[in-house]
């Protein structure tokens, strides 16, 4: 392709300006990538979002872009450029300018070109500023400010928490390094006299240097021209003719532009008649086609994407349980979901799902009897398809503001950020305990509202309230009513650029005096009320960091405390809850790759009133590691040991190790 375009160089002096205009890009409708900035507010972490292109970070931990289920929300939505249009303006410009160039040519031996020169430099300089501007002053109305579902975690380095994959170098991609200019076509390492553009190589490298190389002294005729590198050398030769015009030697010499060279433009002209030709119909064809695709699409505005998860997992130990029931499993979880936008700055997502880790898994009693086995992808749907998400999000108040309603699978991190690197089923950790804090779980809810505010560049407010059982009219349920409800408010700070730190603070009611968190021990999960449950309200403060040491060392860690007390006793209970983290990106030399190590203690009751506390500690190691297969496949190996199961002394200790395989397109 290079060689090509060196020989047509001059022939397309007057082809840039048209070229340009005809290939302006369409508005685009996208959701940008979730970020910690002015005017992006971010609302965080739901389980699933549906993705325009697979994304799966290369590095870092799970990255925060993504929900417990994740995929990112970006949605890129363009309409197909108008190719026609393209190649007519090109073939129109190039024919029409090369005639006025012939026509304005004196019969004199030796030709002086200034006022066409001027004219051609007039028309490229107007296409290379355009074509050069910088990004930063192009702007598009239809960009959506609603991010992603996930919690944003801090701007940092390549492979952040909250960074997308970075861009990799291909074969076809332009290098970082500038190119030099050459004096002759010898300085070419790749470029041979038996090559057919290599007249035309050495005509404009030794007669006009305007031909450049690379630093290692490749041409790479090969290679696709970008449009910077086609403005470079356009006018590299347009300058150095102004010069050799501007200069008036005495004597006619080769440095002139002769009849000889403006016959071989009107040769060339005819010669690449044909492609132009060819040129023409296939963009008829792809334009055609195009027309079709559009005729036919689901929706100009909406996206489908997914994720489906298989585990091979197996359990050892005793634990709370009869133990006797711990043969290895291979269960599935699938999701299917679409993604649309109204306004381009509100989204609609609604998501299927569907699964068959059935019956508490070894959760259940004839097995090891304690909620500390269940696993993040767990989900036990007897393989009958579900409404699993139904959510609307809108920005507003200028942009500052994402509103949040959600009548179906809300819980509390749909619009607090968890801020767990780990906080997602199908890339992140694999036991529920570990994937973020519990206090997000609290009161097993089901639908509910919320909001996220960006308060300044540094500080984010967000405050959601939910209910379980919003959709029956009964007594003990409803919107206002429920016998489970809660509301919390999250205060979300960036004190560094590699730091995100949050507050917590959830105030709950429930009728039963249940946390209904599911992971820990089953005292605490009751608030020890186990013989006679009663209405009970519940205050919950926490706590959680997200710290990148460095590009490839990430730390992570989150706290809570648990107040429950009696609306009818003076029965009381005080629950806590811990986890620290270590992620190491990219290890072994493996891009994409992730090792962790979790430590913490499940939900334990440390104290109370007229209630029974924990007598042991059940402490929580885990360990998994994330192989990238492709950027829509990965591999994690991974198990986690339990101490002393359920928080009691006379247990044993229990283990799970699953093979878990994530597929997202």
């Amino acid at each position: 392709m290079r060689h090509f375009l060196p020989s047509l160089a001059l022939l397309l002096l007057a082809a840039p300006a048209a070229f340009a205009k005809a290939s302006e890009k369409p508005a685009t409708l996208e959701a940008p990538a979730a970020g910690f900035s002015v005017g992006t507010p971010v609302a965080p972490l739901p389980e699933f979002v549906i993705p325009p292109t697979p994304q799966i970070s290369p590095t870092g931990p799970v990255s925060p872009e993504f929900s417990d289920a994740g995929n990112p929300t970006a949605n890129n939505i363009t309409n197909p450029p108008d190719v026609k249009l393209i190649s007519a303006a090109l073939s129109n410009a190039i024919i029409s300018g090369i005639k006025d160039a012939l026509q304005a040519i004196p019969d004199d031996e030796y030709i002086k070109l200034a006022s066409g020169t001027r004219l051609f430099q007039s028309r490229f300089q107007d296409w290379a500023d355009r074509t050069t501007a910088p990004a930063a002053s192009r702007t598009d109305d239809s960009q959506c400010p609603v991010t992603s579902d996930q919690c944003p975690a801090p701007a940092i380095p390549a492979d952040s928490v909250s960074a997308a994959a970075p861009e990799e170098h291909s074969a076809g991609a332009p290098e970082e390094h500038p190119m030099a200019q050459v004096t002759s076509v010898s300085q070419l390492a790749d470029v041979q006299p038996g090559d057919w553009a290599f007249q035309a190589l050495q005509n404009l490298a030794e007669r006009y240097g305007c031909i450049a190389g690379y630093p290692d002294s490749s041409y790479r005729g090969n290679r696709a021209l970008t449009r910077d590198e086609f403005a470079a050398g356009l006018n590299a030769c347009i300058s150095r003719i102004s010069e050799l015009i501007a200069a008036k030697k005495p004597t006619p010499t080769e440095d002139y532009v002769t009849k000889e060279d403006l016959a071989a433009l009107q040769k060339l002209q005819a010669d690449f008649a044909a492609e132009l030709a060819t040129l023409r119909d296939r963009a008829e064809t792809l334009e055609a086609r195009s027309g079709e695709l559009e005729a036919q699409q689901f929706s100009t505005a909406a996206v489908l994407g997914g994720e489906v998860i298989f585990g091979l997992t197996g359990a050892a130990g005793s634990g709370a349980g009869s133990g006797g029931e711990k043969d290895v499993v291979l269960t599935q979880l699938a999701r299917l979901g679409i993604v649309s936008t109204f306004t381009g700055k509100d989204r609609l997502r609604v998501e299927l799902a569907t699964g068959n880790f059935d019956g508490r898994g070894f959760a259940r009693p004839e097995a090891l009897n304690t909620d500390m086995a269940l696993l993040s992808y767990q989900a036990g749907l007897e393989n009958q398809i579900h409404l699993d998400k139904l959510e609307y999000r809108s920005a507003a108040f200028g942009d500052r503001v994402v509103l949040t309603v959600r009548p179906v699978g809300f819980s509390l991190s749909s619009v607090l950020t968890a801020n767990s690197p780990y906080f997602d089923a199908g890339r992140g950790a694999i036991s529920r305990f570990a994937e973020a804090s519990p206090i997000f779980k609290i009161g097993n809810l089901d639908a509910g509202v919320g909001f996220d505010w960006l308060v300044t560049d540094t500080v984010r407010l967000q405050v959601a309230y939910g209910t379980r059982g919003s959709s029956t009219p009964e007594r003990g349920r409803g919107v206002f009513g429920a016998d489970h409800s809660a509301l919390g408010a999250q205060l979300l700070l960036k004190p560094a650029a590699n730091i995100l730190a949050g507050v917590t603070y959830v105030n709950a009611y429930s009728n039963d005096g249940r946390l209904d968190t599911f992971t820990g021990s089953f005292n605490a999960d009751t608030s020890g009320l186990l013989i006679q449950p009663e209405p009970v309200q519940i205050n919950a403060v926490g706590g959680s960091l997200q710290w990148r040491l460095n590009p490839k060392v990430t730390l992570g860690t989150w706290g809570a405390w648990i107040f429950t007390d009696s609306l009818e006793s003076s029965a009381s209970a005080t629950a806590t809850t811990y986890l620290f983290s270590l992620g190491l990106s990219d290890p072994f030399g493996r891009q994409g790759d992730l090792l962790a190590f979790l430590f913490g203690q499940p939900p334990k009751l440390v104290s109370g009133n007229d209630v029974r506390e924990d007598d042991g500690t059940s402490l929580h190691f885990e360990v998994f590691y994330r192989f990238r297969v492709t950027d829509n496949i990965s591999i994690t190996p991974g198990f986690f040991i339990i101490t002393n199961a359920d928080h009691d002394a006379g247990n044993g200790d229990i283990f799970v190790g699953t093979i878990r395989t994530t597929f997202r397109f």
